[in-house]
């Protein structure tokens, strides 16, 4: 034991239990030696430097005692940074402690870095306690000490806006019986065109962080989006999308500077709620997100307790030249067209080599491979059909408390590998972890109807399109109200689902055979035929032979219905 004369300071470290120590005042150089003394038989006590504590037992890093969120990577490139002070970490170091020798491209290690600078506050340009030594790798220059004291710092406030937008005119829809939100497009005024992307990202991943909250009623990014670049009124887009509150705000972005400004609105009477400005380096732009989830939830929650606040606080990657990259492809993807898919992928591969943890960016690989197969668009149908499993498998390992990663990726093994019960319970998952993620709803009630549990999936989509009714991507659910029908035997019904899909997207290939089929089976032997020509025009190699492979649908009567309709609208065998 070290015994120190009295009185204790403020702040005395957690020591694990089976050791006890009276830790007490001496002046702070004293302290230090002191404290490095303990450390020579305690490596398991934890790291502190200016406001961080690294906790290596717990596998932790606290900021005044809030958590900071990183990745099992950046935590031990931190770990081995703090365990040599002062000394150059070469990279071939880095390899061994962190990757076990493995071959890893110099981006890979550069956006770790990047994370680990971020996670404490720190710059590339600033190198304040992470520096790179050029040619011999990194060294950690921070002291470590005991001190854990530090006022938090509080963003500016922004002056509220007055202006008034336009009323635009929409139904209006019940509200929820519990608060519901929508988040509208940010206002992009940095004058660059190329950073609309950007702006977007910002929304998106507040209403990420806002739908991890149970008992908030957000409506889907999609919906919220269709007011891209409209002046509205929020009490308009309160009765079009059945929502109390609307959250409306800016981007400016002027070289690696950012100022968000956001504001709060109750629909339903015009009030500003909240309004408030957050500014720093792009370097910090995640931090800067979740200050604004933050107040947003507060401003219309005070009683929600902080757990709830943490729990929303979460980031889909650690690397921002990776979310650059995921985020294009995302903008790609929406559309669901063969020229968008074919842009997209190579972005997700992109966003995947700067952060091989990055399991969303994984999962919406692996859904461009299912997407081209269900469309007839693979060109080497085996070996994609190989890959997409790999990425989605990766998916679902690296992002278990990822509700988007288990999504896409649940939902492209369904597809690709034929494990649809399992695609269904990843997806189940991935609604408990993100009950207001509108795809886990309307995917899972697709996996459901391929399951022959109709009613559950007709249930599933219609809360999908609940979450967001506005949805530029609403073939989708349309073409799974469609299979829901078809199975359960409502044919007509079934046809005019598959033909609003269409409508929505004309080259959406199980769209038209299922109104062929459908046309087929109810009788109507004039539309099927048409319908039948359109489906052949799609996709000429098309046969009733190779449907067993198109589709896991796993009821045998579900599918010889499914081969009848075809048969009878006159695809070849």
């Amino acid at each position: 034991m070290v015994f120190i004369q009295p009185p204790l300071p403020q702040t005395v470290q957690r020591v694990p239990s089976c050791r006890i120590i009276c830790l007490c005042y001496q002046p702070p150089a004293a302290w230090d030696k002191e404290l490095r003394a303990i450390r020579q038989g305690m490596l398991d006590l934890p790291f502190t430097f200016e406001d961080y504590l690294l906790d290596q037992e717990r596998r932790e890093l606290t900021l005044r005692g809030q958590v900071v969120a990183v990745g099992p990577q950046v935590f031990d490139l931190l770990l081995l940074f703090v365990n040599n002070p002062d000394r150059v970490v070469s990279k071939d170091e880095l390899l061994k402690a962190v990757w076990g020798d493995r071959i890893v491209s110099e981006s890979t290690i550069t956006s770790h870095i990047n994370a680990v600078r971020k996670a404490i506050g720190d710059t590339g340009e600033e190198q304040r306690l992470v520096r790179t030594v050029p040619r011999k790798g990194y060294r950690f220059v921070g002291r470590i000490n005991g001190d854990l004291t530090g006022e938090a710092r509080q963003p500016d406030i922004d002056e509220r806006s007055t202006a008034t937008p336009k009323q635009i005119p929409s139904p209006a829809l019940v509200l929820p019986d519990k608060p519901s939100i929508t988040v509208l497009p940010f206002q992009n005024l940095s004058g660059d065109p190329e950073q609309e992307y950007f702006a977007d990202g910002v929304v998106e991943d507040i209403i990420a962080a806002l739908s991890r909250i149970r008992w908030l009623f957000v409506i889907a990014r999609n919906s919220s989006f269709t007011y891209k670049g409209q002046t509205v009124d929020a009490r308009g887009v309160g009765q079009a999308l059945g929502v109390r509150y609307v959250l409306e705000g800016s981007v400016r972005k002027c070289g690696n500077r950012l100022r968000i400004t956001g504001q709060l609105i109750d629909a339903t009477s015009g009030t500003h709620i909240w309004a408030e400005r957050f500014e720093g380096l792009l370097d910090d732009i995640f931090e800067l997100q979740d200050q604004i989830t933050e107040s947003v939830v507060g401003a219309i929650a005070p009683q929600l307790e902080r757990a709830e606040i943490e729990r929303a606080k979460r980031k889909p990657t650690e690397s921002l030249d990776a979310y650059d990259y995921y985020l294009r492809g995302m903008a790609k993807l929406h559309s669901g067209s063969r020229e968008a898919i074919e842009q997209a992928l190579p972005m997700f591969y992109q966003a995947i080599e700067l952060d091989t943890e990055f399991a969303s960016a994984y999962g919406m690989a692996a859904w461009c491979h299912f997407w081209r197969k269900l469309n007839g668009w693979m060109a080497d149908r085996p070996a994609e059909i190989a890959e997409g499993i790999r990425l989605a498998r990766l998916a679902v390992t690296l992002g278990r408390d990822d509700a988007v990663a288990l999504t896409r990726g649940g939902h492209a093994l369904a597809h690709l590998a034929g494990e649809v019960d399992a695609g269904i319970a990843l997806l189940d998952r991935a609604r408990l972890l993100n009950p207001n993620l509108a795809p886990a709803w309307f995917l899972g009630g697709i996996l459901r109807a391929l399951h022959g549990e109709t009613d559950t999936a007709i249930e599933n989509l219609n809360h999908a399109v609940r979450l967001s009714p506005l949805d530029p991507e609403m073939f989708r659910m349309q073409v799974g109200m469609a299979l829901a029908h078809f199975f359960a035997g409502h044919f007509d019904a079934a046809a005019d689902w598959a033909e609003k899909a269409l409508g929505n997207l004309p080259g959406l290939l199980i769209a038209a055979a299922l109104v062929a089929a459908s046309h087929a089976l109810g009788g109507r032997t004039e539309k099927a035929n048409l319908a039948m020509q359109r489906l052949q025009k799609l996709d000429p190699s098309l046969r009733l032979c190779t449907l067993k492979g198109w589709l896991p649908i796993q009821r045998p009567e579900d599918f010889a219905r499914f081969v009848d309709g075809l048969r009878l609208a006159g695809l070849p065998e």
